[in-house]
Formats: structure tokens, C-alpha cells, sequence
């Protein structure tokens, strides 16, 4: 799993408890392949599951991204799957963190849902 900002999620910031930044960063991005193998060409949603956290998330096809990686805008979503650690420097590893992913039913937490669940960690 990779994380960055993205175009809406960085317009959205402003309101972080908005409708249109939860929607941007509670979606991910998989290759068009992935989908594919996944059953999930038409859309859905997907359960990722790291050493440090599990979500579901929306999915969305990306033709850039290779298979084999997933990428969650920076946001809640994605910081409850990283470490804790930040190595010195400050700020954890958004890169390279390795996930498992599957197809879910499960919703998607709205972002009132999920800091309410982070909250009783």
C-alpha cells in the first residue's frame, strides 16, 4: 500500500469532516487487473487489513497503478493502517506498507465511524 495526496483530497482539507473529503479519502485505488481477478470489475467495496489496522474501502480502477499495489489517499483511512512509528523523522511510512486485501459487503465507515471506532482502541 502506497498513500499520497491527490488532487480532491488536498482541495478538500479544508473540511476534513466533509462529505466530499471522506468520500475521496475512504476510496482506493487497485489496477484494472486486480479488480479483475478480484471479481470486483463493476465496483464494491474492499476490506484492507495491515499488522496495524483494518477498513473498508471504496474502490475506483486506476490504469497507472501496477498490480499488486493498492493506493488510499492520505487521510484517516490510510493513517489507521499505518505504523506508529516515524523512524526520527516525524511522520510514519505512508510507502510500502504491506496489506492484504479482499472483497467485501461490509459498508464503509463514515468519518464520524471511524474516528468513533479509533476512539475505543
Amino acid at each position: 500500500m502506497i498513500s499520497g495526496r491527490t488532487l480532491n483530497q488536498g482541495a478538500s482539507t479544508e473540511a476534513k469532516m466533509g462529505l466530499a473529503f471522506g468520500e475521496e479519502t475512504s476510496t482506493c485505488a487497485l489496477s484494472e487487473d486486480d479488480l479483475s481477478v478480484m471479481g470486483l470489475s463493476g465496483g464494491g467495496n474492499v476490506l484492507i487489513a495491515s499488522p496495524f489496522g483494518r477498513e473498508v474501502l471504496r474502490i475506483r480502477a486506476d490504469k497507472g497503478l501496477p498490480s499488486g499495489m493498492v493506493f488510499i489517499p492520505m487521510g484517516p483511512w490510510a493513517n489507521s493502517l499505518v505504523g506508529p512509528d516515524t523512524y526520527g523523522c516525524g511522520m510514519p511510512n505512508y510507502k510500502g506498507v504491506e496489506v492484504e486485501v479482499t472483497p467485501t459487503k461490509e459498508p464503509v465507515k463514515n468519518i464520524r465511524e471511524l474516528f468513533a471506532a479509533l476512539q475505543r482502541i
